[in-house]
């Protein structure tokens, strides 16, 4: 089972579009099946632990239920937006809430901004997600001028992708599937 991220938590944000489009191409193949985490809904209060999260000592119930929900999941696609050269900070927070939950599994990026489509922002996310252990893959979709491609439909807003980005997901889901089998085969036994 894989996780499709909504890493903003902005009130005004268009994430959730791009990320409900993910998740339906995703929960439309047969070789996946799919939950939808939205980071507002986790609602993830500033790194708190006393202790540092590669020991899962944790003392808060919110970080140990966070923990559990990320564990169960074989692989993630992160929908994340560009903010001042990097990713957003609510979704800094989750990736440091935890260690071992990320670690061994392989992590797609769908990043979106402006001009440049939040590439520097996973430019920035890479290097933080091999620090947990996750396999960053290298397959990407990149959504650049976001706002232009949200539109107004009789059942509200919709995420309109360009033929692009639906094969660079195409892609992405492709290599979650190759990914998350060497993964699991690569993961330590014993939890840790």
């Amino acid at each position: 089972m894989i996780q499709v991220i909504t890493g903003s938590t902005r009130r005004q944000r268009v994430g959730h579009h791009v990320a409900a489009w993910v998740a339906e191409q995703a929960e439309g193949r047969h070789d996946l099946t799919v939950e939808r985490v939205d980071l507002a809904q986790v609602d993830l209060p500033l790194y708190d632990e006393p202790m540092h999260p590669r020991l899962r000592q944790y003392e808060h119930e919110h970080t140990r239920a966070f923990g559990q929900l990320i564990e169960r999941a074989e692989g993630f696609i992160i929908v994340f937006p560009e903010y001042n050269h990097s990713f957003n900070a609510a979704l800094k927070n989750a990736v440091d809430h935890l260690f071992h939950e990320w670690s061994d599994k392989p992590v797609g990026l769908v990043s979106y901004g402006g001009i440049s489509g939040g590439t520097r922002a996973a430019a920035a996310l890479r290097p933080v997600l091999s620090s947990v252990g996750a396999v960053a893959l290298r397959e990407a979709v990149v959504v650049p001028s976001v706002g232009a491609r949200i539109e107004e439909q009789a059942s509200g807003r919709r995420f309109s992708p360009s033929p692009e980005n639906d094969e660079a997901l195409a892609d992405l889901l492709d290599a979650l599937v190759r990914w998350i089998p060497r993964c699991r085969s690569a993961a330590p036994s014993g939890g840790e």
